[in-house]
């Protein structure tokens, strides 16, 4: 019994040892299991945080491709919330454009083809904006295999993207520029180069990296390369520096450069980069653009000039052509004064006269410098002998000589000297001359005017010991309008047309009239150059017909609205004998032709009612004027005037004032 109760306290006490031993397990469990929740919600703290910290984004998706977690970089990156999130898939925010690599990669993925997928894919962000990624997605599988979830590490890109986006086009622009672009380091080796730089120079890439950039500057321009290197060292940009390069073929081409530094990541300047654009073409056209600015500014100034001696010779032709006026005016007062003596009349008539022959050379000047300039005067060629011309043009000037009693002498060649010209216009090519150096030639002075042969070719000149011509008056002295400033206040009348038209006159007969003078005071001397020509048939100088027979009586209308220009011819043609009718406007001049039925009629061209042409023409159309000579009488005497005439049904044309030798001639002869 005893033994017993004491197996059952053994027992007991083996019991409740044990029962400690397990309470002191389980507390300690308890500690240990408590240490170790505390320690996982340390660790789950810690991958919290550091989920919610990373610097790139990371999110958690179901098979479906459903967010279930993100983190805040993640959703700072996409610009949701954790909530707007979560309703989403992957596929809801990929860009279109990246849909099917993305599908493809995660099939890949799911079919266990791959462990993990990377790529750089675009992102739509909540605000439509795009975002460029770098993504990493993992599956996560269990224990035993089962594919359960998605993890996404998703890194922005976008500047990088950007910038290598930016960095390709910057290259393809670099590549496709026409521009030369290059860079070098400070000692001036070339480091890279672009096909625009091998169009432009020549050289290909792996021809010129490496060299000195001093290859492409002509030795003249060495001294600059020093320069702009040293303007790069102080951080200097040089723009629109305009050069000479020199290319692989030696050839020199205008250029305009851009050269500016280049930093590394530090800022320190280790080269320059430098555009090169071709100027060439441009400088070309600038200078034609500079030179037709120039041509124009000089034309500008030549249509000035020319104004000015136009005003100034319509100024002297004003004065030319009131010159005479006076005298003739005063003459015919005196000849028609009640106590003027025959002497007085006769000594009006004569001024009068050479008063008139003074105006018709001026107006004759003015149509022949008119004729020269538009090409229609023709000359009358004929075999012609130097003497004769020389003669003709010395009794032409021999008066002005001779009023200033200057020392005249001619010296011209023994033997006859025969050649083609027209007499007529070279005479008055050399008396023009003579009486030009009479004329600005002081009283007393000299005048010579010499003729010699040689080469086949005729020079006369004529020198004087005159005013002279400025140096910078030589060549202007035979335009138009020109009278040297210095020979203004000696000149004694003139248009300022003689020299222009001489010229014109001997280069018509192919020859070259120039002039000489030492300056202002030192005399002139002009010479006319003419080729020695001959004519395969000689023409006969015309004889004048002697007129034997008595003078023709003729009846003889007159039309004219400027009644002192009718009545005055009437009167010289009636005291020839002349049966003479005088009307004044074009009406008045049909009628006559009925009433009087004249065999010659001199109509004027401008008067009222019907002008001369329109009389003409109803003239001709009449059977009246099948027989009568007519005339046109006008002031208008260019070549288009008389072939209008002609074609109006006249038979002459008289230029006023008309000459009374001339159309007396004609009444005899018509």
């Amino acid at each position: 019994m005893a033994s017993e109760e004491a197996e059952e306290k053994k027992l007991r006490r083996t019991a409740l040892k044990n029962a400690e031993s397990i309470l002191a397990a389980r507390q300690r469990a308890d500690r240990e299991l408590t240490t170790a929740k505390e320690a996982l919600e340390r660790k789950t703290e810690e991958l919290r945080a550091t989920f919610n910290q990373a610097a790139i984004g990371i999110a958690i998706a179901d098979l479906n491709n459903q967010f279930l977690q993100a983190n805040q970089k993640l959703l700072d990156i996409l610009g949701y919330s954790l909530e707007e999130l979560c309703k989403l898939t992957f596929i809801d925010i990929t860009h279109p454009g990246d849909f099917e690599v993305t599908r493809e990669q995660v099939r890949l993925l799911l079919a266990g083809k791959i462990p993990h997928y990377v790529l750089e894919k675009r992102y739509v962000r909540k605000d439509g904006s795009i975002v460029w990624s770098r993504t990493t997605v993992t599956l996560v599988r269990t224990a035993n295999g089962q594919a359960e979830h998605y993890i996404g590490f998703i890194e922005d890109i976008t500047e990088r993207k950007v910038a290598a986006e930016l960095r390709s086009r910057l290259a393809a622009v670099v590549e496709s520029s026409n521009d030369s672009i290059i860079s070098k380091t400070l000692e001036g080796v070339i480091t890279t180069w672009n096909q625009g730089a091998e169009r432009m120079f020549g050289y290909a890439a792996e021809e010129i990296i490496g060299k000195p950039v001093t290859v492409l500057i002509p030795s003249n321009h060495f001294n600059e390369e020093p320069a702009i290197l040293e303007r790069i060292r102080r951080g200097e940009r040089i723009e629109h520096y305009e050069t000479v390069r020199k290319r692989k073929d030696g050839t020199l081409i205008d250029v305009s450069l851009t050269v500016s530094p280049i930093k590394s990541f530090d800022g320190t300047i280790v080269g320059a980069s430098k555009i090169a654009r071709d100027i060439t073409e441009r400088k070309r056209s600038d200078a034609a653009l500079y030179a037709e600015i120039a041509n124009r500014e000089r034309a500008e100034e030549a249509l000035r000039e020319t104004d000015r001696r136009k005003d100034e010779f319509l100024a002297t032709l004003a004065h030319e052509l009131r010159n005479p006026l006076a005298p003739i005016r005063q003459a015919a007062l005196i000849s028609k004064a009640p106590g003027a003596t025959e002497a007085q009349k006769r000594w009006s008539h004569d001024v009068i006269s050479r008063q008139v022959h003074h105006m018709a050379l001026l107006l004759d000047d003015l149509l022949d410098i008119s004729r020269i300039t538009r090409g229609t005067l023709e000359l009358r060629t004929e075999m012609t002998e130097l003497a004769e011309v020389i003669d003709a043009a010395v009794e032409t000037a021999r008066p002005a000589i001779d009023a200033k009693r200057h020392v005249f002498s001619v010296e011209i060649p023994q033997e006859p000297v025969h050649f083609a010209a027209d007499p007529l216009r070279l005479a008055q090519v050399l008396s023009n001359l003579l009486t030009n150096a009479a004329k600005y030639t002081d009283p007393e002075g000299t005048i010579q005017l010499r003729a010699s042969c040689l080469n086949g070719m005729l020079t006369i000149s004529v020198k004087d010991s005159g005013i002279g011509i400025p140096a910078d008056s030589l060549t202007s002295v035979f335009a138009m309008f020109s009278q040297v400033q210095s020979s203004q206040d000696r000149s004694e009348g003139g248009l300022g047309i003689g020299l222009a038209l001489a010229r014109g006159l001997v280069e018509l007969h192919g020859g070259i009239l120039d002039v000489k003078s030492a300056g202002i005071g030192h005399g002139s001397e002009f010479s006319v150059r003419l080729p020695l020509r001959t004519l395969n048939t000689p023409r006969k100088k015309e004889t004048s017909r002697a007129i034997t027979t008595s003078p023709t009586k003729r009846r003889v209308l007159i039309a004219d609205d400027n009644r002192d220009a009718a009545e005055s011819l009437a009167m010289l043609l009636r005291m020839d004998g002349h049966e003479v009718t005088v009307v004044h406007d074009g009406q008045e001049a049909l009628t006559a032709f009925h009433d009087v039925q004249p065999e010659v009629a001199l109509l004027d061209i401008g008067m009222p009612e019907l002008n001369g042409y329109e009389v003409a023409r109803r003239v001709r159309q009449g059977s009246l004027g099948r027989a009568v000579t007519l005339i046109a009488v006008t002031g208008w005497g260019q070549d288009s005037d008389k072939a209008r005439a002609l074609a109006a049904g006249f038979n002459h044309h008289f230029t006023k004032p008309v000459e009374p030798e001339r159309l007396s001639e004609l009444l005899r002869t018509v």
